[in-house]
């Protein structure tokens, strides 16, 4: 990873532009984000996780600006911690992070950008993002977050009606099943590299996937939420 660090900011130093362009698409991002003041949306979670069985759950979820979330489910929602708050925290905090553009990706038959996100502090619990970008409608289609707490959460985009505001239709989050903190009133041991049943050896990763349904945008939201 320190390596890897170095390379992109060797990369920055000798092409400057890469990090003007990358500040650029960081701003139009922030400007379309900035648009959504509150939202409240139903989920419906259905999970995929290594010796972890539970059924769909569905949820409300709750969000003001800057980064304020409130996940309200009467089961037990199994997500990754700050699932959609990293995202919202570094649009939010864009200041304690240096963008670097990295190149161009063809992602599920469009052109992406690819921003690179380092910290500015060696506190900083995220250690590095990485954003694909569509930039003709300023929607992230696909991101990577490497943090200390979490270890790496990919998470892929999908949009319909409300991509306007920058908000998905559907998020599948793929996470590292070592790293993942599974909530309380589950029981599990995420140590085990097989399977009772098959002997086959345990996926190092899982998957969560998350449908959004009935956004109600802009109607404001009782502060006392985000309390509880």
């Amino acid at each position: 990873m320190r390596l890897l660090l170095s390379l992109i900011f060797i990369l920055s130093s000798l092409f400057p532009s890469f990090g003007q362009d990358a500040e650029k698409i960081m701003r139009s991002l922030q400007q379309k984000w900035s648009q959504v003041k509150d939202y409240s949306v139903d989920l419906n979670i259905k999970s995929n996780i290594p010796l972890i069985k539970i059924l769909p759950v569905n949820a409300t979820l709750y969000f003001k600006q800057k980064d304020q979330f409130h996940l309200k489910s009467k089961g037990i929602a199994i997500l990754p911690k700050k699932g959609f708050g990293d995202l919202a925290q570094l649009l939010a905090h864009s200041d304690q992070f240096n963008p670097i553009s990295t190149g161009k990706e063809m992602l599920k038959n469009k052109e992406t950008e690819v921003i690179n996100l380092l910290p500015n502090g060696e506190s900083e619990d995220v250690i590095l993002a990485k954003l694909w970008v569509d930039k003709s409608n300023n929607l992230i289609l696909k991101s990577q977050i490497t943090s200390r707490s979490n270890g790496t959460v990919s998470t892929e985009y999908q949009y319909s009606d409300e991509a306007k505001w920058g908000l998905p239709e559907q998020l599948i989050f793929t996470v590292d099943v070592k790293k993942f903190k599974v909530p309380k009133g589950v029981v599990v041991d995420i140590n085990k590299t097989q399977t009772v049943d098959s002997q086959k050896p345990v996926a190092k990763t899982g998957t969560i996937m998350v449908k959004f349904s009935h956004y109600k945008i802009n109607q404001g939201i009782d502060p006392s939420i985000f309390k509880n």
